[in-house]
Parts: C-alpha cells; structure tokens; sequence
C-alpha cells in the first residue's frame, strides 16, 4: 500500500458519520447491508449517507453491490487489513515485543467463535 491510498482511507474514516458507517458494516459481515437499512440503523437521512458511502467507496473500504431494487454495502476487509498492516509494518523497529500488545489485542478481539455441539 502506497502513503496516498492510506491517506484517503484514513481521511475517509476521519468523521464521524463515515467511521460509524463502516464500523456498522463491518459487524454486518459477510452479509452487507442494503443503503436503507444502513441509514435507517445511523438515523442518517439517505442522500447524506449515499454521500458518505461514494467517499468509502473511493477509498475501497466500502463495496456495494446491486441486488433487485436495492445497493447493499459491505466493508471491505480486505483493504482495511491493508491500512492497518501499512500503519503497523514499521512499529517495533525490528523489535516485535513493542508492539506484542497491540497484535495481542487484535486477537483477542477477533477470536473466532466456538461452535456450539449438537446434542443428540
């Protein structure tokens, strides 16, 4: 990743309304959310949102999809691990306990779920 392309995501992500957009798309994973119901869950009217996701769109952290009538949105993780490698790559400086912690809280958070057993 380029210092550009990191500059307009995190520029993207830097209002309130755009970073709370995409963290509610990410919780949504893998299943998106159609443009309605994102704004109706940020109480944001649509056309303001609708300017929100086309500056998401342009930084890649957000694809959409038409599906009938409706444009459902999805973060795109892909490009955000991207962003967050760029931004940690450099960290330790040759030192990984520096930053241990912080790659200790991302698995922390990120932990996969544990399947429930069926009973049978």
């Amino acid at each position: 990743m380029e210092t550009e392309e990191a500059v307009l995501a995190l520029a993207a992500l830097a209002q309130s309304t755009r970073l709370e957009a995409f963290r509610a798309l990410v919780r949504h994973e893998p299943d998106g959310l159609a443009a309605g119901d994102l704004a109706r869950l940020l109480e944001v009217p649509q056309n303001t949102l609708s300017a929100h996701l086309s500056i998401l769109t342009r930084a890649r952290l957000v694809t959409s999809e038409r599906h009938s009538r409706s444009i459902v949105y999805r973060a795109n993780l892909t490009e955000f691990r991207n962003v967050a490698v760029f931004l940690l790559r450099d960290c330790c400086g040759g030192r990984p306990e520096v930053c241990e912690p912080v790659v200790e809280t991302l698995q922390a958070c990120c932990k996969p779920r544990r399947k429930e057993r069926s009973r049978a």
